[in-house]
């Protein structure tokens, strides 16, 4: 009887590996797919880069358009050592001076240490409050902000 059991087992395990074998045929089958589509798409998106970036080198921008596109900001320049000095030169500490600007606390930190920079429209709020005085100043912060 023994026997028996031996070769029903046997039997059993022989049809288990041939219908799982069966089952993730089509799975690898799939995923095989899956894989070459996915780098030919990387290929298609390489080769479009490619030709992005040629094409960008090839054809000038025409003055008048490259200044419709330039920041209106571009004459203003940033400094962290400057930026930093405004701020104790009008008295204000950095959660005060972001409430100013309109910016959190830790880009405040962040410009002054050199880490970022502000970004275009930043640039002009800045230096508007580099136009004000302390009372002025002290006058903007004093208002409740809406």
């Amino acid at each position: 009887m023994s026997t028996f059991v031996i070769q029903l087992k046997t039997e059993i395990a022989r049809i288990v590996k041939k219908e799982s074998r069966a089952q993730t045929a089509a799975i690898k089958k799939s995923n095989a797919t899956y894989r070459a589509e996915i780098a030919e798409l990387k290929r298609r998106i390489a080769s479009l880069e490619l030709a992005e970036k040629r094409a960008g080198k090839t054809s000038p921008q025409p003055k008048a358009a490259a200044k419709a596109l330039a920041p209106a900001s571009q004459g203003l320049r940033f400094r962290a050592d400057g930026f930093a000095s405004l701020r104790k030169k009008l008295g204000l500490t950095g959660l005060q001076m972001a409430q100013l600007l309109g910016v959190s606390n830790q880009s405040v930190y962040h410009w002054e240490t050199g880490k970022s920079r502000p970004r275009a429209a930043q640039l002009q709020t800045i230096a508007a409050v580099r136009k004000l005085g302390k009372k002025e100043v002290a006058a903007r912060m004093a208002q409740p902000s809406s």
